[in-house]
């Protein structure tokens, strides 16, 4: 079963912090929950796995992850990943990353990710619909934690003046002596060790009945 995902979330920090993070795969799968990689194949490859828990059983899924393609200039990464359990399931994963500048506030930019997921075994009894659904409260939760770990990385140079320019014209000169002041940093992201399989079944099976009554409505 093939499933297909092409999304952007808005993000409330500048491109070169976005990139920082995007540009750095260990940082990537530490934002991602449960995922992590435990060895560096080559400059280009890993090892790593992810953990999903349902009650007290908890499944390892392992597997390598590529850089096929990583362009600064653009804020690209092309990455695949092939993984497999003691089960029998396997998945594999074809993704481009990219950030993207926000032409209406260049303290803001866009992660854009374009997927194609293949799933094998007793996950590809779900569905694409299911798939679709759970991939996209995992995403979510991975957006927030990318976004904590660039918002605590240093702004990069220039950023204050930026944010001055925006707000020229707009702001009493006491909103422009607290936009000047140090804004406070995020902790970094307290990220699940563990996908939690049981959560994700349970809030699925709510939409479902919230979709099957407002139908019915």
């Amino acid at each position: 079963m093939e499933v297909k995902l092409d999304k952007r979330y808005p993000l409330d920090v500048d491109p070169a912090r976005a990139w920082a993070i995007l540009g750095d795969l260990k940082t990537v799968a530490g934002c991602m929950p449960g995922a992590e990689l435990t060895e560096q194949l080559s400059d280009t490859s890993y090892k790593g796995g992810v953990k999903v828990k349902v009650g007290p059983a908890v499944a390892q899924f392992g597997g390598t992850v590529d850089v096929l393609e990583k362009d600064e200039a653009d804020r690209k990464m092309v990455l695949r990943g092939k993984g497999a359990d003691k089960g029998g399931s396997s998945a594999s994963m074809d993704m481009t990353a990219q950030i993207e500048a926000d032409p209406a506030n260049p303290l803001h930019s866009v992660l854009h990710g374009d997927a194609a997921v293949i799933v094998n075994g007793k996950f590809a009894q779900f569905g694409g619909r299911l798939m679709v659904q759970v991939s996209d409260m995992l995403l979510e939760q991975f957006v927030e934690n990318f976004r904590q770990a660039a918002h605590a990385l240093p702004a990069p140079e220039g950023a204050a003046a930026a944010d001055s320019a925006v707000s020229t014209g707009a702001a009493t000169e006491a909103a422009t002596a607290r936009s000047e002041a140090p804004s406070p940093r995020a902790a970094p992201p307290k990220v699940a060790q563990e996908i939690n399989g049981l959560a994700i079944v349970w809030s699925l099976i709510k939409n479902w009945f919230a979709g099957l009554f407002g139908k019915k409505g």
